[in-house]
């Protein structure tokens, strides 16, 4: 089929026969050396360098054809995520914990409570697309608070063996496909909804990305800088592949 180019990003949709079945995937280019493959809730992406071509990705794809079959059908069978019913007593997770929605008159300011038993979320009743609004806004408040003590722990321990790290900017990003990114000049981003998952996971994504300040890549530099700050990083990395079963559609 023709592609389809997103105008705001510059990626384009594109099609491609696999075993007889035409797969539908997005072409993203990127300022990368290698090709990649991301397969997620919205399908088949292909990233590519600026200078590559689409035969390239083909090749690459068809390469991977087996891997790429299995994991969509796999994507196909899962249920999507219920959103959740806001109302006085809704549970939704916190740092992998219960947290209890309680709609409060009069209230002017969302409150958090927390206890041994999990969390609490006090906020104005309203109607519910202004009440989502509102409370995806204090979790995300939440989130950039918590986040920002975990980075600054964590560049702690990263300049104890690398002293010229400074604490670097945090901005909350809304990704599909990415916990975290970062840049020695932008800093790093990190997708709000990881503080529903249990705090060794978020602790592994920004030790991940504070790694990146001292080794721009994945080699195994780079997974000794993240062993230096948090040792057991293998278990968090790989519960976050079950994060989608935990994280709320909002």
């Amino acid at each position: 089929m023709p592609a389809l180019r997103d105008p705001q990003t510059g990626d384009s949709r594109r099609s491609i026969l696999l075993a007889g079945r035409s797969i539908d995937y997005t072409l993203k280019r990127a300022k990368r050396r290698t090709l990649g493959l991301t397969i997620d809730d919205r399908g088949l992406t292909v990233a590519i360098p600026l200078r590559g071509s689409i035969r390239d990705a083909e090749e690459f794809i068809r390469e991977k054809g087996a891997w790429v079959l299995e994991k969509l059908d796999e994507w196909a069978q899962r249920a999507p995520p219920a959103v959740h019913v806001l109302e006085d007593g809704s549970k939704f997770p916190l740092r992998g914990r219960q947290c209890t929605l309680r709609l409060v008159p009069d209230l002017s300011q969302p409150r958090w409570l927390e206890d041994i038993y999990g969390h609490e979320l006090h906020i104005a009743p309203y109607r519910d697309g202004v009440l989502r609004t509102l409370v995806m806004r204090a979790i995300q408040s939440y989130a950039l608070r918590y986040f920002k003590g975990r980075i600054e722990e964590y560049a702690y321990t990263l300049q104890q063996f690398a002293p010229d790290i400074r604490i670097p900017t945090l901005r909350l990003t809304n990704a599909n496909t990415r916990w975290g990114s970062c840049s020695k000049l932008s800093g790093i981003r990190l997708n709000w909804r990881l503080i529903h998952l249990p705090s060794a996971q978020i602790d592994y994504v920004v030790a991940h990305e504070l790694a990146h300040l001292v080794e721009m890549n994945h080699s195994s530099r780079f997974w000794a800088v993240v062993a230096e700050m948090y040792p057991d990083y293998d278990e968090a990395r790989a519960a976050l592949r079950d994060a989608n079963r935990i994280i709320p559609a909002w």
